[in-house]
């Protein structure tokens, strides 16, 4: 009897779904050098903060020096998401947030992707633009999209380009 029971336990069960590899894609961005398009360039003390929720983008090193690149996330349940690209982000002796931003909204269509059961849906993004217009007082000169679809199986190269 017990033999039985156990049998039937043992058969009663599933595997055990994991989700893995299946998160919604993040925006890749490349700085580049403006007076040399082809060479990368370093952002010293990059913050990005998500407009409308005024907190720092947490998926990179906040305010690092040696970046060249950055992934960030946009929204899933809009068509558009705002950033403040902060260059030499430091806070200043009252705490106040120092250095020179400029602000960039992507603009995108969404997509739902049903990945499996254990991950359930995923986003991805098409029609990639930005709105950006650039200025002589931006520290942002110029903004290329690369790519206009933002894919969980393509996320290993860069979206954007961001000339300084």
């Amino acid at each position: 009897m017990i033999l039985l029971f156990g049998l039937t336990i043992f058969l009663g069960c599933e595997k055990d779904d994991i989700c893995v590899d299946a998160d919604t894609p993040l925006l890749i961005i490349r700085f580049y050098d403006i007076e040399n398009p082809t060479e990368f360039k370093v952002v010293p003390g990059l913050r990005v903060v998500g407009i409308g929720n005024g907190e720092p983008v947490d998926t990179f090193t906040d305010r690092s020096s040696t970046l060249d690149s950055i992934a960030i996330p946009l929204k899933t349940t809009d068509i558009s998401t705002m950033f403040s690209f902060i260059i030499d982000s430091e806070d200043d002796d009252s705490g106040e947030e120092t250095g020179k931003s400029d602000t960039l909204q992507f603009l995108y269509e969404t997509e739902e992707v049903f990945k499996d059961r254990a991950c359930g849906f995923i986003v991805n993004y098409d029609n990639l633009s930005t709105s950006f217009t650039p200025s002589i007082e931006n520290w942002i000169q110029e903004i290329e999209i690369i790519k206009t679809s933002v894919m969980i199986e393509e996320e290993v190269t860069a979206h954007v380009k961001i000339f300084h």
